[in-house]
């Protein structure tokens, strides 16, 4: 029961002072931690530090020549203690001891054991250097020992130095000091800044508990990613704050872009510019290389005061291809009414011609009006073997008739099946054809097309007219998605179709040519295999686009 109370009362604790005693527990526990393992450590170095020390003394002292010749004579004349005292004293260790490979003391700090045996035994012997902590009967002490050798290399005793423990523990409890000294203004340190972050936490979340916090979080995620549009959000300078699953897949962008100016993640175009708000507008439509975008651009403001804007985009390239797919159907209706309407102007002529009883000439006429359909499908059939592509092109022709205009596809025209997608030599073909027919459709006097296609190193669809063409301060623009010089119908969208052409075009790898008028020109360059060759790419009309 005193623990589910202790786990209620943590819980209802402020969120600040949560903060503050969790910070401070990890560090109370992090430095005693690391003080705890900063001593053992700093306690083994030492250890390893005063053993190499006496080690070193100890091989310098065995290789003295006057203890090598006095312990091969017996030091006769007492001249191995003495030395062995000076460098005590002048080294600053415990003791030196020195003894034949007999184990009989030539020197010790207890001088009533000189020339006594060594309760150990020599350790050298083996003619190798050894050092070890020594219990030792001065007392535990970090020891070194080195072999004494004769001028001839034999083992003729061994000198052992040592440090007692009691120094070694002096040294370490002041590093312990030092380490306590340390961790205590680390503690107080990392406490001030406990207590400020803390205080800093309580101003950022307006006072805000986790659980109000959550909430607001679960509600935000709810909205930003449940809704169908691309959502971004701006602050004042233009900085991306958040934007959804929707808008990223839309856009291109990725979570690394929240932070940064939208300006800096776009490339510089239309897109940019309307999401930016320098192009302004409602409902404005944005072609990408994979969507046709709705966007919208709204400010907002909390007390009257700007806070950023909200854009919104809306993905409508499916329902785009479908309006697409049905105007292609009512311009094969339209092209069918206007043959049905070509087809009863002539049986009026049948019709008459045999009420009057001319039947050689109403034969004449039947057999004239009946080739003149059948080369001219027959001729599309024979030069363009893709059976869509030669469909659309007979209703053009039909529908340009009904509006006084005259379309031909040259003699030379010649394009067999391409690897090319047949849907998109449709689309490109019948987005150029139909704007060509618009561009003439106030046009008084002659109204001529012309199609030309080819495929000999590259395709090539070259769509002409003799209308007013396209002005020079417009033909680098024309290709822009919402761009357009014909005058908006109401709830109609205009500027899509020359940008949904260039779209198509460039993700083939091509290139669409524009040249200013008078009349029309377009030319669009799509590659057979691969890429397009170099010199057909840099082949430009005036305007390249």
């Amino acid at each position: 029961m005193s623990g589910r109370l202790s786990a209620f009362q943590w819980k209802a604790w402020p969120l600040a002072w949560q903060i503050l005693a969790t910070v401070l527990t990890i560090l109370i526990l992090t430095v005693a931690a690391g003080g705890f393992l900063f001593s053992k450590i700093s306690g083994d170095n030492l250890e390893q530090q005063y053993q190499q020390r006496v080690l070193g003394i100890a091989v310098s002292f065995s290789k003295n020549p006057t203890i090598i010749s006095a312990l091969e004579a017996g030091d006769p004349n007492g001249i191995i203690p003495k030395l062995a005292e000076s460098t005590r004293e002048a080294t600053g260790v415990s003791y030196i001891v020195v003894a034949d490979r007999d184990g009989i003391r030539y020197s010790y700090p207890n001088g009533s054991l000189i020339g006594k045996r060594l309760q150990e035994g020599v350790i050298a012997l083996d003619g190798k250097t050894h050092v070890r902590i020594d219990p030792g009967d001065l007392g535990k002490s970090a020891n070194g020992i080195a072999p004494i050798f004769s001028v001839t290399g034999k083992v003729i005793g061994e000198v052992s130095v040592g440090i007692l423990e009691a120094r070694v523990t002096s040294q370490m409890t002041s590093n312990t000091e030092l380490i306590i000294t340390y961790s205590i203004a680390v503690l107080l340190l990392s406490a001030l800044g406990s207590i400020f972050l803390a205080r800093r936490v309580k101003r950022v979340t307006f006072g805000l508990e986790p659980g109000s916090i959550a909430s607001l979080l679960r509600e935000r995620e709810a909205l930003l990613h449940g809704i169908r549009e691309g959502m971004i959000g701006m602050d004042t300078k233009g900085q991306i704050t958040v934007i959804n699953v929707e808008a990223r897949r839309l856009l291109g962008l990725n979570d690394d872009d929240v932070g940064r100016r939208l300006d800096t993640v776009l490339p510089e175009g239309r897109l940019r510019d309307v999401l930016t708000g320098k192009t302004a507008g409602i409902d404005e439509v944005v072609v990408t290389d994979d969507y046709l975008l709705v966007i919208n651009r709204m400010p907002v403001e909390l007390s009257g005061q700007s806070i950023g804007s909200v854009v919104t985009v809306r993905d409508r390239t499916e329902v785009e291809g479908l309006v697409r797919e049905l105007h292609a159907i009512t311009g094969l209706t339209e092209a069918l009414r206007a043959q049905e309407h070509d087809y009863a102007n002539r049986l009026f002529v049948l019709t008459g011609l045999i009420e009057m009883g001319d039947y050689e000439q109403a034969l004449a006429y039947l057999t004239q009006i009946s080739n003149m359909q059948s080369r001219t499908a027959a001729a599309l059939k024979a030069r363009i073997e893709p059976p869509e592509l030669a469909a659309l092109l007979l209703a053009k022709i039909s529908i340009a008739a009904e509006q006084g205009a005259s379309l031909t596809v040259t003699e030379e025209s010649h394009l067999v099946q391409p690897e090319l997608n047949t849907h998109l030599l449709v689309t490109i073909v019948g987005n150029l054809v139909d704007n060509a027919i618009e561009a003439l459709a106030l046009q008084s006097g002659p109204r001529e097309i012309t199609v030309s296609l080819s495929d000999e190193d590259y395709i090539s669809i070259l769509v002409t007219d003799n209308g007013p063409g396209v002005s020079p301060m417009d033909a680098e623009k024309v290709f822009e998605d919402g761009y357009s010089t014909k005058e908006t119908v109401q709830g109609a969208r205009r500027g899509i179709g020359l940008a949904i052409v260039k779209r198509l075009v460039h993700r083939a790898g091509g290139v669409i040519d524009v040249e200013p008028g008078p009349g029309g020109h377009f030319e669009v360059r799509l590659p057979k295999n691969g890429a397009l060759p170099l010199a057909e790419r840099r082949r430009t009309k005036k305007a390249p686009v």
